[in-house]
């Protein structure tokens, strides 16, 4: 068990939060009264008081809600908990939905000692349920539900599409397919047919929010904007060529133009990244073809099964 040493507040983005002695955590919400709070997934912030303290123990003169946190608790290594592990407080409960986060400015704690360990050490969450919580509580851990269904996220990559100037069809598909099939689909992206942003985006959606299936759609042909394939790549550890060739070779009992497709699929973490084709119809043929094998799959990479004979 853990002890929430302290809560801190801001009504205004981009300004210092202050600490208060109570505040009530609104469902689907975040903290009452503080400007992080809304419909999105980094409702609350959490730091640990450890990290906290070691900071300190460098020289570093920090108040409680100067990295921008919103609770300091006291007994957790938060960053080396996996996302879904669930946190009772009072009558509140909250459930981690990412760790760490990019500092797009520096803060001015940043600015002032040259570090700041809310991006690698902070960790978010969503309110599951509201209730009023107050400085001293006791926190409770809930390890992640081994149940739980999959996570999953859709990435679409077209020029035009970030643009406005196309209608995404294919993104759209994959969520409503991956939802039939039982995943739980947190994020869908629209981005240009760009190698950097895809590779950040990809790096995001698997070390700080362990999504465990990520399927991007385009970028896969010949054309020098085509750079989905490379992305990945670079950004898995281990490939699943498999995957990749299996498609293909469905595809080919379509259309022999399948043949051109450059697309690759692999593993980063315990995340599985599987590149699709950019049409609609071929997102369709690809997933039916796919998605009976995929779930046993990703119970293997995240270990909730280890039996691969076949039956």
């Amino acid at each position: 068990m853990g002890k929430l040493i302290a809560i801190c507040t801001s009504e205004n983005k981009g300004t210092q939060k202050g600490q208060v002695q109570s505040a009530v955590l609104r469902e689907d919400h975040g903290v009452e009264g503080d400007a992080h709070a809304g419909s999105w997934h980094r409702q609350v912030s959490l730091l640990g008081l450890e990290k906290i303290e070691a900071f300190r123990a460098l020289g570093a003169e920090v108040r409680f809600g100067d990295f921008g946190e919103n609770l300091v608790i006291e007994g957790f290594d938060f960053r080396n908990l996996p996302v879904g592990t669930r946190f009772s407080i009072g009558d509140a409960l909250l459930e981690m939905t990412q760790i760490g986060k990019e500092c797009h400015s520096h803060c001015a704690i940043y600015n002032m000692v040259g570090d700041c360990i809310m991006p690698r050490e902070g960790v978010f969450a969503k309110v599951i349920r509201g209730g009023e919580i107050k400085v001293g509580d006791v926190v409770t851990m809930i390890e992640a539900d081994p149940e739980r269904a999959f996570t999953a996220a859709c990435v679409t990559l077209s020029d035009k599409g970030s643009q406005g100037l196309r209608e995404d069809e294919s993104g759209p598909l994959i969520v409503s397919i991956l939802t039939e099939n039982g995943y739980d689909v947190i994020e869908t992206i629209l981005i240009p047919d760009d190698e950097d942003i895809l590779k950040k985006e990809l790096i995001r959606l698997a070390d700080q929010r362990q999504v465990n299936l990520v399927m991007t759609t385009g970028g896969t042909g010949f054309s020098p904007r085509d750079i989905t394939p490379e992305a990945t790549e670079a950004v898995c550890e281990r490939m699943t060529p498999g995957i990749s060739e299996a498609i293909r070779a469905y595809s080919m009992t379509k259309t022999p133009r399948a043949m051109l497709s450059r697309a690759a699929s692999g593993i980063r973490g315990k995340t599985l990244i599987i590149n699709l084709p950019g049409s609609p119809k071929a997102v369709q043929e690809s997933m039916e073809f796919i998605m009976s094998s995929l779930k046993h799959g990703l119970e293997i990479l995240n270990g909730r099964t280890s039996d691969c004979a076949r039956k």
